[in-house]
């Protein structure tokens, strides 16, 4: 059944039709980005329930293109809430902070001080030795939810201004210093991450 078979003026054709498509393509494509990252991260609960609203937003924009295929706006509209969900999904994500990540700092020589300010602050390290193009060098490896990553780098500024450092996700973690001060949240339930013998 089309909610929008008995409307059919300029107005509704021009405007209101193809502004309703692009919400709907902005709101079905920020959804889509963040099952994505879902996905990607292990959230195998989630990823399936935020999918289903994907879809059925989608097939309602994509039904009212079908019906308007001569309706240049129509198009123009789905093509732009589909880039503009794509910027949101993205910023929501990052605003959100989903999962953990692990830091790594790269230094000439292990800086004590730095290493009590993390303990100070609740995070866990580990140095090990290696080598770099310029000789020995020591590895500083740390393991912290996403959403504290900006405080970490701030503590690893204040004594390392320059300081040569790599993020990159992690899907998995289990156990130790990390298992004992990580915090419950929304997301407890369901991601692999919060879960022991995940």
């Amino acid at each position: 059944m089309d909610i929008f078979s008995g409307v059919d003026t300029p107005l509704f054709n021009y405007l209101i039709l193809p502004l309703l498509i692009f919400l709907a393509r902005i709101t079905d494509q920020t959804i889509g980005t963040i099952r994505l990252i879902y996905a990607a991260k292990g959230f195998k609960f989630l990823a399936p329930i935020v999918g289903f609203f994907e879809s059925l937003i989608w097939l309602t924009a994509i039904s009212q293109i079908m019906k308007h295929l001569d309706n240049v706006y129509c198009y123009v509209a789905f093509a732009g809430g589909f880039a503009v969900g794509n910027f949101l999904g993205i910023y929501l994500e990052q605003k959100i902070s989903i999962g953990v990540v692990l830091v790594r700092i790269i230094m000439k020589e292990y800086d004590p001080v730095l290493g009590e300010n993390l303990k100070a602050a609740g995070y866990g390290f580990t140095v090990m030795d290696a080598e770099g193009r310029e000789g020995s060098v020591k590895l500083l490896f740390s393991t912290i939810h996403r959403k504290k990553l900006k405080k970490y780098i701030k503590l690893v500024h204040e004594v390392r201004p320059n300081a040569f450092y790599t993020v990159e996700d992690i899907r998995q973690v289990k156990g130790n210093v990390f298992e004992k001060t990580k915090r419950s949240s929304i997301f407890s339930r369901t991601n692999p991450l919060n879960r022991k013998g995940g």
